[in-house]
């Protein structure tokens, strides 16, 4: 299957020669459906720093290894992750640089949103503070 970007859809080309458009909004949706996922974020974060083996991402992550496993699967059969097979070890790494790039603006944005948020909540404290009549 090959694709080709046609305006706002990508078109999926198919061994029937048939054609089938997916819009580019609804990839872009998948694809934050696949990162959005507490531990996979967690996970996309370390990988940001370096490469990690499986067993050094457990205690970073806090959860079973089985559970890791999965949210490790997500993240490759989404091609977002590389693995290298070191002796017994697995090591993960990010596919695109780009991902650790996302973070770092979603984390840039976050925090606007939460500096915009203790603002209001300031003033929201202080107009109620107005409000109260003197004992």
């Amino acid at each position: 299957m090959r694709r080709a970007a046609a305006g706002g859809a990508v078109l999926l080309h198919g061994g029937g020669g048939g054609q089938v458009s997916t819009p580019l909004y609804q990839l872009k949706a998948e694809f934050f459906k696949t990162i959005g996922h507490p531990a996979r974020i967690r996970v996309l974060e370390l990988l940001s720093e370096r490469e990690h083996a499986v067993a050094e991402m457990l205690p970073e992550v806090g959860i079973e290894a089985a559970h890791l496993s999965q949210q490790l699967a997500v993240l490759r059969r989404a091609n977002l992750v590389r693995t290298r097979k070191e002796g017994s070890n697995v090591y993960y790494s990010l596919a695109s640089p780009d991902l650790a790039e996302l973070l770092r603006v979603a984390r840039g944005i976050l925090s606007g949103v939460l500096a915009g948020q203790a603002e209001l909540l300031a003033d929201l404290q202080a107009a109620q503070g107005e409000a109260k009549p003197p004992p």
